[in-house]
């Protein structure tokens, strides 16, 4: 469904992006992981097209597209058929539950009131959230402000949907019930792309974990395969790391 080939993105003089080549197949669950710094959330922003890569080729469900130059028009084509769920929901303080979820199906897909109605509430159901579809995000928990987020993304019918860091601005008590909302989309087929810092999604969730550090890909392999036996030495003292701070 989804090929990057030769990503490369530079801030000013630093190279955060050496050339990474990622792939998701339809119905995959990739879980992308690494240090801070190491690039993840970047390659996530240039595969939607929120950073523009310096250099890159995306090839997406057969279609190639040049990942510097590509015309609004194509990059609009290609956000019409993808999800994006940010690290901070980035939800519109003024509307309510369905309000946000409806905004994009009024606005850009043209959809009539009654009928974009419709699909949120039972977008919102998907998350557990239909009881909550008249609160505003003030009345909401993080959690359940994550969970409109993600229900937002569903809404749009997306081939693919992009997580960055979806539990990262949760307190620790309500990062499982946006986890278990990831875990029902992958047990229901959604194909996602998933930075996270989440080891245990990656481990029983994901299909496939990738590992960056340093702005390239260190390993990456089944998730069962990639957490029993790691190849690389980095790969090893990244886990290593992760394992001593939860002591």
């Amino acid at each position: 469904m989804l090929e990057l080939k030769g990503v490369r993105k530079r801030f000013g003089g630093q190279e955060v992006l050496l050339g990474v080549d990622l792939s998701v197949k339809k119905g995959e669950v990739v879980a992308l992981i690494g240090p801070s710094g190491s690039g993840k959330t970047t390659l996530l922003r240039c595969a939607n097209f929120l950073e523009t890569a310096d250099e890159g080729t995306m090839i997406f469900d057969g279609e190639r597209y040049d990942m510097a130059r590509a015309r609004r028009a194509e990059i609009a084509g290609i956000r019409r058929r993808t999800g994006f769920v940010f690290q901070s929901y980035n939800l519109f303080a003024n509307k309510t539950a369905l309000g946000n979820v409806t905004e994009s199906l009024i606005i850009t897909r043209k959809k009539h009131r009654k009928e974009a109605e419709e699909i949120g509430l039972e977008a919102l159901r998907r998350v557990g959230m239909a009881d909550w579809a008249a609160h505003y995000p003030s009345q909401l928990s993080g959690g359940q402000q994550q969970r409109v987020a993600i229900a937002r993304a569903l809404a749009l019918d997306p081939e693919i949907i992009y997580f960055d860091e979806p539990t990262s601005a949760l307190d620790p008590e309500l990062i499982g019930e946006v986890l278990a909302v990831m875990r029902s989309l992958a047990e229901g087929g959604m194909t996602m792309l998933v930075v996270t810092h989440e080891m245990s999604f990656a481990r029983s969730v994901s299909s496939r974990t990738v590992f960056m550090a340093g702005g390239a890909v260190v390993e990456q392999g089944p998730s069962a395969d990639f957490f029993r036996a790691p190849r690389e030495e980095r790969t090893r003292a990244f886990l290593a790391s992760l394992a001593e701070e939860r002591k």
